[in-house]
């Protein structure tokens, strides 16, 4: 078995490696699940409220692009308080603000509350990031912010598979509550098993210098490009999830929506994609798998404009293979790079993560009520197109020198 390494940093295959990527994988389980376990329910919204597709798709992207804003705020403060705090705080609260919403009557309550979660919720995704990237041995970064991102993935699933089952066979609402309930338990597991940071130094940080801990990023010549991707592969991504069960739900397919849940359920791709990424980036390189990634998620999006209910959803498999190799090879690329300020480059690299899926996927709701699957396929296929383009970029970037 390996040893944990020279100095107080983590390696893979140790005691303590396990630990801490079981641990986080819970929280990013919490995380997405709270976020995304509304997705499938979009539909329902629009008919219980009476409300247009566009506007039913708020009660994701609003906790979204709330939750994009706050990371700008909630980064430097775990440079002062700590990572794990800020983390647990954020997985509790967001866990019972889920709880609290599934019980709203009316839409726009429940759209406050779900914007509520998405502030809350902003306490975990870039400190997570900053943790690993202290703590982690450089040849383990890679996959344990491949696990991260699968726990992730797994939430995601679970969060929208239950929903849609539970909606189809009890109601909406229990299954939101029961979400709710799930991610508490994985808040617990990540208290209990997230060893304590061995690297972490706290700093006293006035507030008028967060503007220049953010803003030295931008002049690094691969930092904004990393940034840039995380907009255009997550918007184009939730556009795809956020439409295809209202085309899925229309003739000529007329699914349930409990079938339409279990599609949902290809996120177990993403779970595996997201560690097999890191690893093959680990040993062939970031520059080369990330162009190879986006692109598998440029061919998958293609694939969803058939009318072969087969090829559609395998389109989508494609998608979230490609997604979340890209997405996972990207992010442990920001923490190696930004060299200080992590907090703050992790944060930046997930504001605008989270403004895509906020901004991009409630704009996909435009060209489907005008143009339907085509217009969602064009407008995604661009977004992808310029992130493959992007990638091919950062392929010749030259490495960091110091």
């Amino acid at each position: 078995m390996a040893s944990e390494g020279n100095g107080r940093l983590i390696r893979s295959g140790t005691p303590v490696f396990r630990r801490t990527a079981l641990a986080l994988a819970a929280a990013g389980f919490s995380t997405f699940a709270v976020l995304y376990a509304v997705q499938p329910l979009l539909p329902i919204f629009s008919d219980e409220f009476g409300v247009s597709p566009a506007e039913s798709s708020l009660a994701l992207s609003l906790p979204c692009g709330l939750l994009a804003v706050a990371l700008l705020v909630v980064s430097p403060l775990s440079e002062i308080w700590g990572r794990k705090p800020v983390m647990l705080a954020s997985l509790f609260a967001s866990a019972l603000l889920t709880i609290v919403a599934a019980l709203m009557p009316s839409w726009h309550g429940f759209l406050v509350l779900r914007a509520l979660s998405g502030l809350t919720a902003s306490g975990l995704p870039a400190v997570a990031m900053a943790y690993l990237a202290e703590e982690m041995d450089g040849q383990a970064i890679g996959l344990s912010m491949g696990l991260l991102v699968g726990g992730n993935a797994l939430g995601g699933m679970s969060g929208r598979l239950i929903s849609g089952v539970m909606a189809d066979h009890v109601n909406w609402r229990f299954g939101l509550a029961t979400i709710g309930a799930l991610a508490l338990v994985a808040a617990l597991a990540f208290w209990r098993g997230l060893p304590p940071a061995r690297n972490f130094v706290p700093r006293r940080m006035a507030w008028r210098d967060v503007p220049g801990s953010f803003g030295h990023h931008f002049h690094d010549p691969g930092l904004p490009w990393l940034f840039a991707e995380a907009f255009l592969l997550m918007g184009g991504f939730v556009c795809i999830y956020n439409y295809i069960g209202f085309r899925l739900l229309d003739p000529p397919f007329s699914l349930s929506q409990t079938v339409i849940g279990l599609i949902f359920s290809v996120y177990i791709a993403g779970m595996v994609s997201s560690p097999l990424a890191g690893e093959l980036a680990s040993r062939f390189g970031r520059r080369r798998m990330l162009w190879l990634a986006t692109g598998l998620g440029l061919a998958g999006i293609l694939m969803t404009a058939a009318d072969n209910i087969l090829l559609i959803v395998g389109g989508v498999v494609v998608v979230t293979i490609g997604f979340f190799g890209a997405h996972s090879v990207a992010s442990s690329w920001v923490g190696p790079r930004a060299v200080r300020d992590r907090a703050q480059a992790s944060s930046i690299y997930l504001c605008l993560y989270y403004l895509g899926s906020s901004v991009l996927g409630t704009a996909g709701g435009w060209f489907f009520a005008h143009s339907g699957w085509t217009g969602v396929v064009l407008f995604v296929g661009a977004l992808y197109g310029l992130a493959l383009a992007i990638a091919i970029r950062l392929s010749r970037l030259a490495p960091l020198t110091t």
